[in-house]
């Protein structure tokens, strides 16, 4: 019998592992260097851009800013409108601490997050469809305008770096 309500239990509340504090930013752009960024559903006025953490250890960092971005706006990182080419490492890192409001996601103790940068660029008229439970919004705004309207300042510092990251790439 108890062994039967354990089972319910977990059921009904299963057990969350710790979020790994090792995360992608990504920055969505358009040819225009406009920005896409996103208001968290969890936090009216908090405007973002693409953000999530690693799912295994061993998850290439790719491949995390690949699914983010899709769960997050149904953007398809490699399809013929967005190939995987346009998803760019920008080599840059930022450990930042972790806001106490969303601690209680990570180990115990855990208080600082690796957050790598990448960009991306998209087709200006590409749909979003935002994941609901997570962002409830969203807007394209020019790069400059993006940087001053993020809640974060390590994304409006990411955001700054886009004129000179695309001059160099596409000079």
């Amino acid at each position: 019998m108890k062994r039967a309500r354990r089972r319910a239990f977990f059921f009904f509340f299963p057990v969350l592992q710790p979020k790994i504090p090792e995360s992608v930013l990504v920055v969505i752009y358009s040819p225009a260097l406009e920005v896409l960024l996103i208001e968290r559903a969890d936090r009216s006025g908090y405007w973002q851009s693409v953000t999530g953490s690693k799912d295994r250890a061993d998850e290439a960092l790719g491949d995390t800013a690949i699914r983010e971005v899709f769960e997050e706006t149904g953007i398809v990182v490699g399809s013929e409108a967005v190939p995987r080419a346009n998803l760019e490492d920008w080599d840059t890192r930022t450990v930042y601490e972790i806001y106490p409001i969303w601690r209680h996601r990570y180990a115990v103790g855990v208080t600082h997050n690796t957050e790598h940068v990448f960009g991306l660029l998209v087709p200006r008229d590409i749909a979003v469809q935002l994941a609901p439970r997570e962002h409830v919004r969203y807007r394209w705004l020019p790069w400059d305008e993006a940087a001053r309207a993020c809640f974060s300042s390590s994304n409006a510092q990411a955001i700054r770096q886009l004129p000179q990251r695309v001059r160099c790439v596409h000079p």
